[in-house]
């Protein structure tokens, strides 16, 4: 008998199988196509202080092993996301669900985060310092290592739940953000965020989304997000999530042998809304086919 469980910064789950904020909705949609308890936990849709539409159509455009969006974190702000979206969720999910948290200003994420972390459905805070910046020139605040500390030390200052931060991988040193991350006292490190890309039209001959550039994710970045896992987890002594292209069982103990102590799974929910159900079910298959009898004791195993 394997032993699929693993411990998050006090938050016990069943596996380490989660889905990435913004490919699952509030959790609760998916719950038509099966139990979604059988999910390690949730992590629900990008949350901001007030409610956004988010940017122009189109936003989405399709890539070989991937996609680019660039939605602009479109939901219906935390009041409502606390009135509306959370009790809808606690019909279908038993489980601590993890609040995702963006914002323009360090204030917009302290309001989120004080909001959500009184909640006793959220078991867990991941903190997307992937925004711009509007107060700074339009910086975002995960490409500056004084920023994140500045965002990570706020959140950490209202919220009594534990606090991962969500990275960009579009920086020289992703170590030396969360090395920050972990002087200003947070709990973990969420990683990787999309990678920038962009697709052109070749008969219009203009960008197909109307932002320009957006996110790259999918399959084709699995490679870039294993790295940063590795290279994290050698800077930092902080528990992981790592995302990033994960799309079967082998993929997330990949992921785990290079540090992460969970797995998100995110553009593969898009293509197939079974993904995470389906990898969670082959996991004990694949753990027997390695030798691996406990996930805990894999983790960070790729490490000298």
């Amino acid at each position: 008998m394997v032993d699929l469980s693993v411990c998050l910064s006090g938050l016990e789950l069943d596996n380490p199988i989660i889905p990435a904020s913004g490919t699952f909705g509030f959790g609760y949609e998916f719950a038509e196509f099966y139990d979604i308890n059988v999910l390690g936990s949730i992590a629900l849709k990008g949350t901001t202080r007030e409610g956004r539409y988010g940017n122009p159509l189109p936003r989405v455009a399709e890539c070989t092993e991937g996609l680019i969006n660039s939605v602009g974190l479109q939901n219906p702000g935390v009041d409502r996301v606390i009135s509306e979206e959370l009790p809808k969720l606690k019909e279908k999910f038993r489980k601590k669900a993890i609040a995702n948290i963006s914002g323009f200003c360090v204030s917009d994420y302290s309001y989120a985060a004080s909001r959500l972390d009184a909640q006793e459905q959220i078991g867990l805070l991941e903190v997307n310092i992937s925004c711009p910046n509007v107060h700074a020139g339009g910086m975002s605040f995960g490409t500056d290592a004084k920023s994140a500390y500045e965002v990570t030390k706020a959140v950490k200052a209202v919220a009594k739940k534990p606090v991962f931060v969500k990275l960009t991988p579009n920086v020289t040193s992703i170590a030396d953000i969360a090395k920050a991350c972990e002087d200003a006292g947070a709990d973990g490190i969420s990683l990787i965020n999309t990678v920038l890309g962009m697709r052109i039209d070749l008969r219009t001959k203009k960008p197909v989304i109307a932002n320009k550039v957006g996110g790259f994710s999918g399959r084709a970045i699995f490679p870039i997000a294993l790295r940063a896992v590795y290279e994290v987890y050698e800077a930092v002594k902080l528990p992981i999530m790592g995302m990033g292209g994960v799309a079967s069982a082998d993929d997330a103990i990949e992921m785990m042998l290079a540090g992460a102590t969970a797995v998100q799974v995110g553009a593969q929910n898009l293509v197939d809304p079974y993904a995470c159900r389906d990898i969670i079910a082959s996991l004990p298959a694949a753990m027997e086919k390695y030798g691996i009898s406990s996930l805990k004791q894999i983790i960070g195993g790729a490490h000298a």
